[in-house]
Protein backbone atom coordinates (compact mmCIF):
# COMPACT_ATOMS: atom_id res chain seq x y z
CA UNK A 1 0.00 0.00 0.00
CA UNK A 2 1.28 3.40 -0.53
CA UNK A 3 1.11 6.63 1.12
CA UNK A 4 -2.76 7.47 1.42
CA UNK A 5 -3.95 10.95 -0.59
CA UNK A 6 -6.10 12.61 1.81
CA UNK A 7 -5.23 14.89 3.63
CA UNK A 8 -8.08 14.93 5.99
CA UNK A 9 -8.99 11.95 8.57
CA UNK A 10 -12.48 11.58 7.04
CA UNK A 11 -11.25 11.55 3.63
CA UNK A 12 -8.58 9.02 4.49
CA UNK A 13 -11.03 6.64 6.28
CA UNK A 14 -13.03 6.93 3.40
CA UNK A 15 -10.35 6.12 1.35
CA UNK A 16 -8.93 3.23 3.28
CA UNK A 17 -12.45 1.40 3.66
CA UNK A 18 -12.65 1.56 -0.30
CA UNK A 19 -9.25 -0.38 -0.18
CA UNK A 20 -9.91 -2.77 2.61
CA UNK A 21 -13.60 -2.66 2.86
CA UNK A 22 -13.78 -6.31 4.56
CA UNK A 23 -10.45 -6.18 6.54
CA UNK A 24 -10.86 -5.96 10.05
CA UNK A 25 -10.52 -2.98 11.59
CA UNK A 26 -11.43 -2.86 14.83
CA UNK A 27 -11.59 -5.73 17.99
CA UNK A 28 -13.18 -4.68 21.03
CA UNK A 29 -14.35 -7.85 23.50
CA UNK A 30 -16.54 -9.49 21.22
CA UNK A 31 -17.42 -6.67 18.63
CA UNK A 32 -15.92 -7.12 15.21
CA UNK A 33 -16.16 -4.00 12.54
CA UNK A 34 -14.69 -4.04 9.26
CA UNK A 35 -13.72 -1.28 7.34
CA UNK A 36 -16.65 -0.66 5.89
CA UNK A 37 -19.00 -1.31 8.86
CA UNK A 38 -16.32 0.86 11.05
CA UNK A 39 -17.48 3.56 8.43
CA UNK A 40 -20.70 3.45 8.11
CA UNK A 41 -21.27 3.78 11.95
CA UNK A 42 -19.26 7.05 11.54
CA UNK A 43 -21.07 8.30 9.14
CA UNK A 44 -24.42 7.34 11.34
CA UNK A 45 -22.45 9.24 14.24
CA UNK A 46 -21.72 12.44 12.38
CA UNK A 47 -25.47 12.61 10.89
CA UNK A 48 -26.72 12.39 14.62
CA UNK A 49 -24.47 15.25 15.83
CA UNK A 50 -25.30 17.35 12.53
CA UNK A 51 -28.91 16.52 13.82
CA UNK A 52 -28.04 18.26 17.60
CA UNK A 53 -26.42 21.14 15.74
CA UNK A 54 -23.01 20.36 15.77
CA UNK A 55 -20.62 22.22 13.48
CA UNK A 56 -17.96 23.00 11.91
CA UNK A 57 -15.50 24.64 14.34
CA UNK A 58 -17.64 22.93 17.23
CA UNK A 59 -15.99 21.03 20.36
CA UNK A 60 -17.04 17.53 21.25
CA UNK A 61 -15.36 16.43 24.28
CA UNK A 62 -15.06 12.89 24.76
CA UNK A 63 -14.45 10.96 28.52
CA UNK A 64 -14.11 7.42 28.48
CA UNK A 65 -12.31 4.38 28.74
CA UNK A 66 -11.03 2.19 25.73
CA UNK A 67 -14.18 1.17 23.30
CA UNK A 68 -16.31 1.54 20.07
CA UNK A 69 -17.69 4.17 20.85
CA UNK A 70 -14.27 6.59 21.67
CA UNK A 71 -13.24 6.06 18.21
CA UNK A 72 -16.95 6.13 16.46
CA UNK A 73 -17.01 9.34 17.94
CA UNK A 74 -13.95 10.63 17.44
CA UNK A 75 -14.04 9.99 14.01
CA UNK A 76 -17.59 11.40 13.87
CA UNK A 77 -16.39 14.92 14.99
CA UNK A 78 -13.67 15.01 12.37
CA UNK A 79 -15.82 14.25 9.57
CA UNK A 80 -17.99 17.43 10.10
CA UNK A 81 -15.23 19.66 10.98
CA UNK A 82 -16.13 19.21 14.65
CA UNK A 83 -12.21 19.84 17.16
CA UNK A 84 -11.91 16.47 19.85
CA UNK A 85 -11.11 17.31 23.20
CA UNK A 86 -9.82 14.14 24.56
CA UNK A 87 -10.30 14.14 28.24
CA UNK A 88 -7.80 12.52 30.65
CA UNK A 89 -10.18 9.96 32.52
CA UNK A 90 -7.96 10.14 35.38
CA UNK A 91 -8.35 13.51 35.89
CA UNK A 92 -10.63 15.25 39.28
CA UNK A 93 -13.32 17.41 39.15
CA UNK A 94 -11.17 20.34 39.02
CA UNK A 95 -9.22 19.62 36.23
CA UNK A 96 -11.97 18.38 34.11
CA UNK A 97 -13.69 21.96 34.74
CA UNK A 98 -10.80 23.56 33.85
CA UNK A 99 -10.53 21.91 30.40
CA UNK A 100 -13.99 21.96 29.59
CA UNK A 101 -14.79 25.17 30.24
CA UNK A 102 -11.05 26.75 28.69
CA UNK A 103 -11.53 24.58 25.27
CA UNK A 104 -15.29 25.78 25.25
CA UNK A 105 -16.74 22.04 25.03
CA UNK A 106 -20.50 22.29 24.02
CA UNK A 107 -21.14 18.19 23.87
CA UNK A 108 -19.32 16.24 25.76
CA UNK A 109 -19.50 11.83 25.05
CA UNK A 110 -18.97 10.22 28.26
CA UNK A 111 -18.92 6.59 29.93
CA UNK A 112 -20.96 7.58 33.43
CA UNK A 113 -19.12 4.65 35.09
CA UNK A 114 -15.32 3.91 34.42
CA UNK A 115 -13.67 1.19 36.45
CA UNK A 116 -13.83 3.00 40.23
CA UNK A 117 -14.85 6.06 39.32
CA UNK A 118 -18.35 8.45 38.71
CA UNK A 119 -17.96 10.42 36.30
CA UNK A 120 -21.76 11.70 36.80
CA UNK A 121 -21.06 12.56 40.18
CA UNK A 122 -17.66 14.43 39.27
CA UNK A 123 -19.40 16.58 35.98
CA UNK A 124 -21.83 17.07 39.21
CA UNK A 125 -18.66 18.26 41.73
CA UNK A 126 -17.01 20.37 38.76
CA UNK A 127 -20.01 22.33 38.03
CA UNK A 128 -21.00 22.85 42.09
CA UNK A 129 -17.80 23.54 42.94
CA UNK A 130 -15.11 24.46 40.47
CA UNK A 131 -17.52 26.96 38.67
CA UNK A 132 -18.43 24.39 35.17
CA UNK A 133 -21.57 26.54 34.47
CA UNK A 134 -23.24 25.80 32.06
CA UNK A 135 -22.43 22.15 31.69
CA UNK A 136 -22.31 21.37 27.97
CA UNK A 137 -24.47 18.88 26.38
CA UNK A 138 -23.71 16.05 27.33
CA UNK A 139 -24.36 11.78 25.49
CA UNK A 140 -23.74 8.94 27.63
CA UNK A 141 -22.82 5.62 26.77
CA UNK A 142 -24.48 2.62 28.46
CA UNK A 143 -26.46 3.91 31.26
CA UNK A 144 -28.84 7.28 30.76
CA UNK A 145 -29.01 9.56 33.43
CA UNK A 146 -32.43 11.20 33.88
CA UNK A 147 -33.51 13.22 30.84
CA UNK A 148 -30.24 12.57 28.56
CA UNK A 149 -30.16 11.04 25.10
CA UNK A 150 -28.08 7.71 24.59
CA UNK A 151 -24.85 7.83 22.38
CA UNK A 152 -26.64 4.44 21.12
CA UNK A 153 -29.82 7.45 19.65
CA UNK A 154 -27.61 9.08 17.64
CA UNK A 155 -27.75 6.72 14.85
CA UNK A 156 -31.43 6.89 14.69
CA UNK A 157 -31.87 11.05 15.52
CA UNK A 158 -29.42 11.40 12.27
CA UNK A 159 -31.94 10.01 10.17
CA UNK A 160 -33.29 12.98 9.18
CA UNK A 161 -30.11 14.38 7.89
CA UNK A 162 -29.54 13.37 4.41
CA UNK A 163 -26.34 12.41 2.56
CA UNK A 164 -25.93 15.70 0.70
CA UNK A 165 -25.33 17.41 3.73
CA UNK A 166 -23.32 15.13 5.17
CA UNK A 167 -20.99 15.22 1.97
CA UNK A 168 -21.04 19.04 2.07
CA UNK A 169 -20.03 19.16 5.97
CA UNK A 170 -17.14 16.75 5.17
CA UNK A 171 -16.24 18.76 1.78
CA UNK A 172 -15.69 21.90 4.18
CA UNK A 173 -13.07 19.96 6.06
CA UNK A 174 -9.72 21.24 5.41
CA UNK A 175 -5.56 19.98 5.86
CA UNK A 176 -5.32 22.65 8.64
CA UNK A 177 -7.95 22.35 10.15
CA UNK A 178 -7.75 21.34 13.69
CA UNK A 179 -8.81 17.75 14.40
CA UNK A 180 -8.07 16.94 17.85
CA UNK A 181 -6.90 18.85 21.12
CA UNK A 182 -5.24 17.56 23.87
CA UNK A 183 -4.12 18.82 26.98
CA UNK A 184 -0.69 18.10 28.04
CA UNK A 185 1.26 19.66 31.64
CA UNK A 186 3.72 22.74 30.85
CA UNK A 187 5.99 24.70 33.08
CA UNK A 188 3.32 26.43 34.02
CA UNK A 189 0.50 25.63 36.70
CA UNK A 190 -1.93 24.69 34.17
CA UNK A 191 -2.10 22.48 31.81
CA UNK A 192 -2.25 23.55 28.15
CA UNK A 193 -4.72 22.92 25.40
CA UNK A 194 -2.59 21.31 21.93
CA UNK A 195 -4.27 21.62 18.75
CA UNK A 196 -3.27 19.61 16.01
CA UNK A 197 -4.51 19.48 12.66
CA UNK A 198 -5.84 17.19 9.92
CA UNK A 199 -2.66 16.65 8.14
CA UNK A 200 -0.01 16.01 10.70
CA UNK A 201 -1.81 13.08 11.68
CA UNK A 202 -2.04 11.94 8.41
CA UNK A 203 2.04 12.91 7.02
CA UNK A 204 3.65 12.13 10.24
CA UNK A 205 1.88 8.71 10.88
CA UNK A 206 2.66 7.62 7.58
CA UNK A 207 6.05 8.40 8.02
CA UNK A 208 6.01 6.24 11.94
CA UNK A 209 4.37 3.34 10.19
CA UNK A 210 6.85 2.91 7.62
CA UNK A 211 9.72 3.02 9.62
CA UNK A 212 7.77 -0.11 11.80
CA UNK A 213 7.52 -1.52 8.07
CA UNK A 214 3.75 -2.17 8.71
CA UNK A 215 1.34 -3.67 6.73
CA UNK A 216 -2.68 -4.21 5.83
CA UNK A 217 -1.35 -7.58 8.04
CA UNK A 218 -0.42 -6.03 11.15
CA UNK A 219 -2.28 -5.73 14.38
CA UNK A 220 -1.85 -3.33 17.16
CA UNK A 221 -3.03 -4.05 20.59
CA UNK A 222 -3.84 -1.10 22.30
CA UNK A 223 -3.76 -0.79 26.02
CA UNK A 224 -2.78 2.82 25.90
CA UNK A 225 -5.62 5.08 27.08
CA UNK A 226 -6.99 7.30 23.90
CA UNK A 227 -6.55 10.19 25.22
CA UNK A 228 -2.99 10.40 25.39
CA UNK A 229 -1.34 11.55 22.21
CA UNK A 230 0.36 7.72 22.05
CA UNK A 231 -2.68 6.49 21.51
CA UNK A 232 -5.09 8.41 19.44
CA UNK A 233 -2.68 10.25 17.32
CA UNK A 234 0.33 8.11 16.88
CA UNK A 235 -0.69 4.13 17.18
CA UNK A 236 -4.18 4.78 15.71
CA UNK A 237 -3.48 6.94 12.43
CA UNK A 238 -0.04 4.93 12.28
CA UNK A 239 -2.09 1.81 12.05
CA UNK A 240 -4.77 3.45 9.47
CA UNK A 241 -2.73 4.98 6.91
CA UNK A 242 -1.63 1.46 6.55
CA UNK A 243 -4.90 -0.36 6.57
CA UNK A 244 -4.09 -2.69 9.82
CA UNK A 245 -6.56 -4.12 12.64
CA UNK A 246 -6.52 -2.35 15.95
CA UNK A 247 -7.43 -4.43 19.28
CA UNK A 248 -8.52 -2.53 22.01
CA UNK A 249 -8.42 -3.11 25.55
CA UNK A 250 -10.93 -1.23 27.54
CA UNK A 251 -8.23 -0.46 30.39
CA UNK A 252 -4.62 -1.40 31.09
CA UNK A 253 -4.20 -5.00 32.65
CA UNK A 254 -0.99 -6.94 32.45
CA UNK A 255 -2.89 -9.92 32.41
CA UNK A 256 -5.74 -8.89 30.10
CA UNK A 257 -2.81 -7.48 27.78
CA UNK A 258 -1.22 -10.85 27.59
CA UNK A 259 -4.29 -12.52 26.45
CA UNK A 260 -5.23 -10.47 23.98
CA UNK A 261 -1.83 -10.21 22.28
CA UNK A 262 -2.34 -14.07 22.26
CA UNK A 263 -5.88 -14.46 21.13
CA UNK A 264 -5.89 -11.68 18.78
CA UNK A 265 -1.89 -12.68 17.06
CA UNK A 266 -0.96 -8.77 17.63
CA UNK A 267 1.77 -7.78 15.68
CA UNK A 268 2.35 -4.41 17.42
CA UNK A 269 3.15 -2.88 20.65
CA UNK A 270 2.34 0.71 21.39
CA UNK A 271 3.30 0.73 25.59
CA UNK A 272 5.89 2.30 27.54
CA UNK A 273 8.33 1.27 30.25
CA UNK A 274 5.88 1.07 32.62
CA UNK A 275 2.94 -0.99 30.96
CA UNK A 276 5.66 -3.18 29.78
CA UNK A 277 7.61 -4.63 33.11
CA UNK A 278 3.99 -5.61 34.70
CA UNK A 279 3.32 -7.71 31.66
CA UNK A 280 7.11 -8.74 31.77
CA UNK A 281 6.35 -9.64 35.38
CA UNK A 282 3.11 -11.21 35.20
CA UNK A 283 2.62 -15.02 36.15
CA UNK A 284 0.52 -15.71 32.87
CA UNK A 285 3.45 -14.42 30.97
CA UNK A 286 5.61 -17.55 30.36
CA UNK A 287 2.24 -19.51 29.32
CA UNK A 288 0.96 -16.96 26.48
CA UNK A 289 2.49 -17.22 22.81
CA UNK A 290 3.14 -13.78 22.18
CA UNK A 291 5.31 -14.72 19.17
CA UNK A 292 2.84 -12.84 17.07
CA UNK A 293 4.56 -9.84 18.58
CA UNK A 294 7.05 -7.87 15.85
CA UNK A 295 7.24 -4.17 16.42
CA UNK A 296 5.69 -1.20 17.92
CA UNK A 297 6.80 1.93 19.59
CA UNK A 298 8.35 2.46 23.40
CA UNK A 299 10.31 5.06 24.91
CA UNK A 300 13.03 4.90 27.83
CA UNK A 301 16.57 3.99 29.04
CA UNK A 302 18.38 0.89 27.37
CA UNK A 303 17.15 -1.81 30.16
CA UNK A 304 12.92 -0.35 30.02
CA UNK A 305 13.97 -0.58 25.74
CA UNK A 306 15.35 -4.27 26.58
CA UNK A 307 12.26 -5.55 28.68
CA UNK A 308 9.79 -4.66 25.80
CA UNK A 309 12.56 -6.80 23.47
CA UNK A 310 12.27 -9.47 25.91
CA UNK A 311 8.59 -9.20 26.28
CA UNK A 312 9.04 -10.42 22.45
CA UNK A 313 8.55 -7.16 20.52
CA UNK A 314 12.05 -8.30 18.62
CA UNK A 315 11.83 -5.00 16.24
CA UNK A 316 10.60 -2.49 18.54
CA UNK A 317 11.04 1.15 17.44
CA UNK A 318 12.95 3.61 20.31
CA UNK A 319 10.72 7.15 19.80
CA UNK A 320 11.01 10.39 20.65
CA UNK A 321 8.79 13.33 20.55
CA UNK A 322 6.16 15.14 22.66
CA UNK A 323 2.38 16.72 22.00
CA UNK A 324 3.26 19.22 20.47
CA UNK A 325 4.91 17.86 17.59
CA UNK A 326 2.33 14.84 17.00
CA UNK A 327 3.58 12.68 19.50
CA UNK A 328 6.78 11.64 17.71
CA UNK A 329 9.38 13.37 16.46
CA UNK A 330 12.53 10.88 15.83
CA UNK A 331 11.38 7.08 15.41
CA UNK A 332 14.26 4.31 14.74
CA UNK A 333 13.88 2.07 11.67
CA UNK A 334 13.27 -0.72 13.14
CA UNK A 335 15.28 -2.81 11.22
CA UNK A 336 18.51 -1.32 12.73
CA UNK A 337 20.52 -3.38 14.81
CA UNK A 338 19.61 -3.84 18.20
CA UNK A 339 22.63 -1.66 20.18
CA UNK A 340 21.47 1.48 17.72
CA UNK A 341 18.15 0.76 18.89
CA UNK A 342 18.26 0.41 22.68
CA UNK A 343 19.84 3.81 22.82
CA UNK A 344 18.82 6.17 19.97
CA UNK A 345 15.58 7.59 18.68
CA UNK A 346 17.10 7.49 15.37
CA UNK A 347 17.12 10.06 12.72
CA UNK A 348 13.84 12.82 12.28
CA UNK A 349 10.68 11.87 10.29
CA UNK A 350 9.92 13.08 6.84
CA UNK A 351 9.00 16.38 7.29
CA UNK A 352 10.51 17.36 10.70
CA UNK A 353 13.63 19.26 11.58
CA UNK A 354 15.94 18.49 14.47
CA UNK A 355 18.64 20.71 15.88
CA UNK A 356 20.69 20.70 19.09
CA UNK A 357 21.26 23.83 20.44
CA UNK A 358 22.71 26.22 23.01
CA UNK A 359 19.80 27.43 24.78
CA UNK A 360 21.61 30.30 26.51
CA UNK A 361 23.59 31.89 23.33
CA UNK A 362 21.26 30.02 20.46
CA UNK A 363 24.07 28.95 18.71
CA UNK A 364 23.38 25.17 16.71
CA UNK A 365 26.06 22.69 18.37
CA UNK A 366 27.93 20.23 16.08
CA UNK A 367 27.27 16.79 16.15
CA UNK A 368 27.97 15.03 19.58
CA UNK A 369 27.52 18.11 21.62
CA UNK A 370 24.95 17.77 24.16
CA UNK A 371 22.20 20.81 24.03
CA UNK A 372 18.29 21.40 24.20
CA UNK A 373 16.51 19.50 21.23
CA UNK A 374 14.73 22.17 18.83
CA UNK A 375 12.03 20.78 16.64
CA UNK A 376 10.50 21.96 12.67
CA UNK A 377 8.26 20.76 10.62
CA UNK A 378 5.03 19.15 11.96
CA UNK A 379 4.01 21.37 14.49
CA UNK A 380 0.95 22.49 16.44
CA UNK A 381 0.14 25.89 15.13
CA UNK A 382 -0.35 26.86 18.47
CA UNK A 383 -1.65 26.88 22.14
CA UNK A 384 -5.49 26.89 22.30
CA UNK A 385 -6.17 30.47 23.60
CA UNK A 386 -2.16 30.76 24.87
CA UNK A 387 -0.70 33.62 22.04
CA UNK A 388 1.82 34.55 24.32
CA UNK A 389 2.82 30.82 25.74
CA UNK A 390 2.79 29.79 21.65
CA UNK A 391 5.27 32.48 21.43
CA UNK A 392 7.57 31.54 23.84
CA UNK A 393 7.70 28.13 22.61
CA UNK A 394 9.12 29.19 19.50
CA UNK A 395 12.62 30.25 18.75
CA UNK A 396 13.12 32.78 16.10
CA UNK A 397 13.39 30.22 13.22
CA UNK A 398 10.18 29.00 14.53
CA UNK A 399 11.97 25.77 15.75
CA UNK A 400 9.73 24.28 18.79
CA UNK A 401 11.96 24.86 22.45
CA UNK A 402 11.40 21.16 23.49
CA UNK A 403 12.78 21.79 27.10
CA UNK A 404 14.66 18.56 26.71
CA UNK A 405 18.80 17.67 26.37
CA UNK A 406 20.08 15.58 23.72
CA UNK A 407 22.69 15.00 21.33
CA UNK A 408 22.71 14.12 17.51
CA UNK A 409 25.53 11.77 15.78
CA UNK A 410 26.88 12.46 12.36
CA UNK A 411 24.23 10.43 10.35
CA UNK A 412 20.88 12.67 12.43
CA UNK A 413 20.27 9.97 14.97
CA UNK A 414 19.38 11.54 18.30
CA UNK A 415 20.27 10.28 21.72
CA UNK A 416 17.97 11.76 24.04
CA UNK A 417 19.80 13.13 27.54
CA UNK A 418 17.25 14.55 29.84
CA UNK A 419 15.38 17.18 30.49
CA UNK A 420 16.42 21.11 30.56
CA UNK A 421 13.33 22.61 31.82
CA UNK A 422 11.26 21.62 34.90
CA UNK A 423 9.38 18.24 34.08
CA UNK A 424 9.30 15.47 35.74
CA UNK A 425 8.69 12.13 33.14
CA UNK A 426 6.84 9.44 35.42
CA UNK A 427 5.39 6.55 33.85
CA UNK A 428 5.83 7.96 30.68
CA UNK A 429 3.75 10.87 31.55
CA UNK A 430 5.03 14.42 31.59
CA UNK A 431 4.01 16.13 34.69
CA UNK A 432 4.67 20.13 35.81
CA UNK A 433 5.71 20.34 39.23
CA UNK A 434 4.40 24.09 38.78
CA UNK A 435 0.58 22.21 38.63
CA UNK A 436 1.16 20.29 41.88
CA UNK A 437 3.22 23.02 43.68
CA UNK A 438 -0.21 25.47 43.12
CA UNK A 439 -2.25 22.96 44.85
CA UNK A 440 -0.49 22.06 47.64
CA UNK A 441 0.59 25.70 48.56
CA UNK A 442 -3.40 26.15 49.55
CA UNK A 443 -2.76 23.45 52.09
CA UNK A 444 -2.80 25.25 55.32
CA UNK A 445 0.26 23.95 56.49
CA UNK A 446 2.34 23.94 53.54
CA UNK A 447 4.52 27.07 54.18
CA UNK A 448 6.72 26.38 50.45
CA UNK A 449 6.48 23.19 48.58
CA UNK A 450 9.25 22.51 45.68
CA UNK A 451 8.15 19.05 43.27
CA UNK A 452 11.00 17.12 41.98
CA UNK A 453 11.67 13.52 40.17
CA UNK A 454 13.60 10.85 41.68
CA UNK A 455 15.12 7.48 40.24
CA UNK A 456 12.37 4.62 40.51
CA UNK A 457 12.80 1.17 39.43
CA UNK A 458 9.09 0.83 37.30
CA UNK A 459 8.30 4.62 37.31
CA UNK A 460 11.91 5.83 36.16
CA UNK A 461 10.78 9.09 37.92
CA UNK A 462 8.24 8.82 41.20
CA UNK A 463 7.83 12.89 42.11
CA UNK A 464 8.92 13.74 45.47
CA UNK A 465 7.98 16.62 47.41
CA UNK A 466 10.13 19.13 49.27
CA UNK A 467 8.05 21.10 52.34
CA UNK A 468 8.57 23.92 54.43
CA UNK A 469 5.91 23.18 57.13
CA UNK A 470 4.16 26.70 58.61
CA UNK A 471 4.68 24.90 62.25
CA UNK A 472 4.23 20.96 62.68
CA UNK A 473 4.90 18.97 59.74
CA UNK A 474 1.57 17.37 58.51
CA UNK A 475 1.45 13.37 57.80
CA UNK A 476 2.22 11.75 54.32
CA UNK A 477 -1.06 10.10 53.87
CA UNK A 478 -3.01 13.23 54.83
CA UNK A 479 -1.35 14.66 51.97
CA UNK A 480 -1.18 12.49 49.57
CA UNK A 481 -5.46 12.42 50.49
CA UNK A 482 -5.10 16.20 50.44
CA UNK A 483 -3.27 15.83 46.50
CA UNK A 484 -5.85 13.36 45.35
CA UNK A 485 -8.57 15.88 45.80
CA UNK A 486 -7.67 18.15 42.90
CA UNK A 487 -5.35 16.61 41.35
CA UNK A 488 -5.12 13.28 39.06
CA UNK A 489 -3.62 10.21 41.21
CA UNK A 490 -0.39 9.89 38.94
CA UNK A 491 -0.17 14.05 39.60
CA UNK A 492 0.22 13.21 43.81
CA UNK A 493 3.91 13.00 45.07
CA UNK A 494 3.84 9.51 46.67
CA UNK A 495 7.57 10.59 48.99
CA UNK A 496 8.34 13.73 51.06
CA UNK A 497 10.52 15.80 52.96
CA UNK A 498 10.43 18.93 55.52
CA UNK A 499 12.71 20.92 56.32
CA UNK A 500 13.62 24.19 57.22
CA UNK A 501 13.38 27.33 54.95
CA UNK A 502 17.17 27.53 55.25
CA UNK A 503 18.21 23.76 54.32
CA UNK A 504 16.69 24.57 51.07
CA UNK A 505 19.92 25.21 48.18
CA UNK A 506 19.93 28.38 46.67
CA UNK A 507 22.22 30.17 44.67
CA UNK A 508 24.20 33.19 45.82
CA UNK A 509 21.54 35.10 44.55
CA UNK A 510 18.70 33.79 46.52
CA UNK A 511 17.37 30.96 43.08
CA UNK A 512 16.34 27.89 44.11
CA UNK A 513 18.72 24.98 42.83
CA UNK A 514 15.97 22.24 41.74
CA UNK A 515 18.67 20.17 40.32
CA UNK A 516 19.87 19.55 44.03
CA UNK A 517 16.05 18.65 45.30
CA UNK A 518 16.54 14.98 44.84
CA UNK A 519 19.61 15.22 47.36
CA UNK A 520 17.13 15.16 49.74
CA UNK A 521 15.75 11.64 49.00
CA UNK A 522 19.28 10.21 48.50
Amino acid sequence: MGKPQSRTAPDLLDEIAAREADRIFLIDGETRLTYREFREGVRACAKGFLAMGVRKGGRVAILMGNRTEWLTGYFAAMAIGAEVVALNTMATARELAYQLKHSEVGLLIFEPQFRDRDFVELLAEAARDHGLDPLPKYLPVDATPPGAMQFAELSDHGEVISEAVLAEAQASVGPDDTACILYTSGSTALPKGVPLHHSGLIDNMWSIGERQHLTADDRLWLGVSLFWSYACVNALFTVLTHGGSIVLQHHFEPGEALRLIEQERCTVYYGTPALARPMWEHADRSSRDLSSLRTGATIGTPDQVQTVIDLGVREICNVYGLTEAYGNSCVIDCREPLERRLSSSGPALDGVEIRIVDSETETVLPPGEMGEVRVRGHLTKGYLNEPEKTAESLDADGYLRTGDLGTMDQDGFLTYRGRLKEMVKTGGINVAPAEIEAVYALHPEIEQIYVTGIPDDRLDEALAAVIVPVKTAPLSEELITFGREALAGYKVPRRYRFVSADELPLTTTGKLQRSRLAEFFA
